[in-house]
C-alpha cells in the first residue's frame, strides 16, 4: 500500500488487502491511509474517531472508513478483553481507473459518496458478516468478488455516517503527531478539567493559533470534541452501571456540574441520561 503520513505499516502493494487483526486491542494511533476501509468487528468494542466524530464500536459492527480520513480505535478491553477485526483495503481506482466508471458499475455512486465521511452499517449486517466470514478461506479473485457483493449489500441496506466533516487534504507527518498528540490526551484525560493552555502546549503552538488550527481541521472547537469524548464515555457507564448515580457518572465524565451534563447529554444525544439508561 502506498505510505501516507503517520500511517501504520501495510502489506506490499495489492489491488485488494485483506487483513485480520487479532489483539486485545487494536491499534490506537491517530493514523490515514490511502485506501477505503471496510471492517467486520468479530470480536471487541470501544471508542472510533474518524475526522471529526466519536462514535463506538461492538461486536458484529460492519465500519466502512474513507481514504484518507483520519481515524483511531480505541478499544475498551474491561468491555471485551479481546480485539478481532476483518478487514479489506481498497481503492477507487484499485482495479483501473475505469473499473468503477463503467455504467454496469453506477450503483456504485451509492457507496463511495458516504464512504467519503464513512459509516456504520444499521440493517442487514448477518448477510455482509456472512461473506466476511468465508475471505480467509478465498483466493485473491474470490476475495474481489466478495468485495464487490459486499458493497452490494452496503448499498442496499441502511447506514449512518461516522463523521459530519473531513478536512480536505491530506495531514502531514507534523500535523498527523500534532493531531495524535491532542486526541490522545483527550481520549486519556477526558475525566480531568484539561484547560487550553495544556493542551496547546501540547501541540507546541500558542493558544490562539491552536484554536485556528484545531477548528480548521476539525470544524469543531477542541472543547466541543472534548464534550463529545465526555458524553460517549457516559453514555458507557449508564448502560454497564446500573446501579451508578447520574450524578456520579457525571463526575466521572470530568462534569463539574450535573446540570451541565444533563444539558449536554440532551443536545449530543436527544434524550436524558434517565432516559437513555432505561432505554
Amino acid at each position: 500500500m502506498k505510505v501516507l503520513p503517520f500511517k501504520i505499516p501495510k502489506p506490499e502493494q495489492e489491488a485488494l488487502v485483506y487483513q485480520e487483526d487479532h489483539e486485545v486491542y487494536f491499534y490506537d494511533q491517530l493514523h490515514q491511509h490511502e485506501e477505503i476501509q471496510i471492517s467486520f468487528i468479530k470480536k471487541g468494542s470501544g471508542s472510533l474517531i474518524v475526522g471529526d466524530s466519536i462514535n463506538t464500536y461492538n461486536k458484529n459492527d460492519i465500519l466502512v472508513i474513507g481514504g484518507s480520513i483520519p481515524h483511531v480505535f480505541k478499544s475498551d478491553v474491561e468491555a471485551a478483553p479481546e480485539s478481532i477485526m476483518y478487514t479489506l483495503f481498497f481503492t477507487k481506482h484499485a482495479f483501473g481507473n475505469n473499473f468503477f466508471q463503467i455504467s454496469d458499475m453506477e450503483a456504485t455512486k451509492d457507496f463511495f459518496r458516504p464512504a467519503e465521511y464513512g459509516m456504520k452499517i444499521s440493517k442487514n449486517h448477518n448477510k455482509i458478516i456472512r461473506v466476511f466470514n468465508k475471505l480467509q478461506n478465498q483466493n485473491k479473485i474470490q476475495r474481489i468478488a466478495s468485495l464487490l457483493k459486499i458493497i452490494n449489500q452496503i448499498i442496499e441496506t441502511e447506514y449512518t455516517p461516522l463523521s459530519s466533516f473531513v478536512y480536505e487534504k491530506n495531514y502531514t507527518d507534523d500535523e498527523g503527531k500534532r493531531m495524535r498528540a491532542v486526541f490522545e490526551h483527550a481520549m486519556e484525560n477526558y475525566h480531568n478539567q484539561i484547560t487550553l493552555e495544556e493542551v496547546a502546549n501540547i501541540a507546541n503552538m500558542t493558544k490562539n493559533a491552536f484554536c485556528r488550527y484545531f477548528k480548521k481541521r476539525t470544524n469543531k472547537t477542541f472543547f466541543q470534541f472534548l464534550i463529545e469524548i465526555r458524553i460517549e464515555n457516559a453514555c458507557k457507564l449508564l448502560y454497564r452501571n446500573k446501579e451508578m448515580s447520574i450524578t456520579t457518572i457525571s463526575e466521572l465524565c470530568g462534569f463539574q456540574n450535573i446540570t451541565n451534563f444533563n444539558r449536554k447529554f440532551k443536545e449530543l444525544k436527544g434524550t436524558t441520561p434517565s432516559q437513555y439508561r432505561a432505554q
